[in-house]
């Protein structure tokens, strides 16, 4: 087990609406000011989608990533910041003609999905390695596009983090790594409880953490009420845990999280009663060979 666990907070994400959670942070203001709440009470990583403030729906325009990341600094200059360019991967297949894009598709070319990274040079931008059925959706990282997004990731020194959702994700982040697209020691997030991803489950968490590099740093999580269980497992695995509204809206059954503080003050308490303890940011940083 890790001697000192790293907590990431996923603050808003890309798919939780108001409706699973009124207090969802939408506009730049809340995004900030719920990542500093997570970072008061344990979270030494933030992990930053961005809404429209107007309309509340995911976007990825860099005035809103910049709001964002200068309201936290203006505060904060120790918590690590990872930011996601998981929007833009996404094909829907209209029913009419499958090889015609339908209307909720976000594909677009994999420069135009890290340009928000390659402006803002956070620690860490997330890479996805998933191509896989996501509800009426599929979700698209060829290869090729991974190459390139890692490519300017490391050029602006930023930290790949590496979600796998997967069994073959995992292989695929072994070719990238011999390849030498990704650089030693990566650093994983294993996903649990997508639908046709990795269950979240004991099992597929301890099988996915056993096909990682040795030298890899991973953190795991499990998405709606599996949350917590998977928080404990990913640290008796050795790994460090992720919460935050992103994957969960509950501190309870049936009882909404008054927000992603609680949510990050319950994970605390899970580690911290098993014998953990927490990593602190500057720790969080020397974990994962950031810059400082």
């Amino acid at each position: 087990m890790q001697q000192n666990v790293i907590i990431t907070c996923a603050v808003t994400g890309n798919l939780t609406t108001r409706e699973n959670h009124p207090g969802l942070p939408v506009t730049p203001q809340e995004i900030a000011a719920s990542c500093l709440e997570a970072a008061d009470v344990g979270a030494a990583v933030v992990h930053i989608h961005v809404r429209d403030p107007q309309t509340a729906k995911p976007s990825m325009d860099i005035k809103y990533y910049r709001e964002v990341i200068e309201r936290i600094r203006a505060k904060n200059d120790a918590v690590i910041l990872n930011v996601t360019t998981g929007p833009g991967g996404r094909y829907h297949p209209s029913d009419e003609n499958p090889a015609v894009a339908g209307p909720r598709t976000t594909l677009m070319r994999p420069e135009r999905r890290v340009e928000h990274i390659l402006a803002l040079k956070p620690d860490i931008a997330t890479l996805d390695l998933n191509t896989m059925t996501f509800g009426a959706e599929v979700v698209i990282n060829t290869p090729g596009n991974v190459k390139i997004m890692a490519e300017i990731i490391e050029s602006v020194g930023s930290k790949p983090e590496l979600e796998v959702f997967d069994t073959g994700d995992i292989q695929l982040a072994h070719d990238l790594l011999k390849a030498g697209v990704l650089k030693s020691p990566a650093m994983f997030t294993i996903v649990t409880g997508v639908k046709y991803g990795l269950p979240s489950t004991t099992d597929a968490m301890a099988m996915a953490a056993r096909m990682l590099p040795r030298d890899a740093v991973w953190t795991g999580f499990g998405v709606g009420r599996m949350s917590f269980p998977m928080a404990a497992q990913a640290y008796l695995l050795g790994g460090h845990v992720r919460v935050g509204l992103e994957d969960n809206s509950y501190i309870a059954k049936g009882v909404l999280a008054k927000g992603n503080g609680e949510l990050v003050e319950r994970a605390r308490d899970i580690i911290e009663k098993m014998g953990g303890q927490i990593a602190s940011a500057a720790q969080a940083r020397e974990i994962l060979k950031l810059k400082s």
